[in-house]
């Protein structure tokens, strides 16, 4: 089973995008059905997490907690919300 917020937050992802019910901290996003197309897609989904990762990294780390080692290592910066008003000067 999936351990740590991240892990358990990629199984989810990966389980939605693979139509599985269930993936476990050891399985292979390709030997589960994955392809090009879903690792796109996984990509932009771990953005909206604020989680940043490359094509490559998944291609070269295809299973769930190498996938999830490398995610909690290469967090995206937040950036700060935009705090110029319609009052400032142009």
């Amino acid at each position: 089973a999936p351990q740590g917020e991240i892990e358990i937050t990629l199984a989810q992802i990966w389980a939605e995008l693979l139509g599985v019910e269930r993936v476990g901290r050891h399985d292979h996003f390709f030997e589960l059905g994955g392809h090009s197309l879903l690792a796109v897609q996984l990509i932009e989904r771990l953005r909206r997490r604020s989680l940043g990762v490359e094509v490559r990294t998944l291609f070269a780390r295809p299973v769930l907690a190498d996938q999830a080692a490398s995610l909690g290592s290469h967090q995206e910066v937040a950036v700060p919300a935009n705090r110029i008003t319609e009052q400032s000067p142009v």
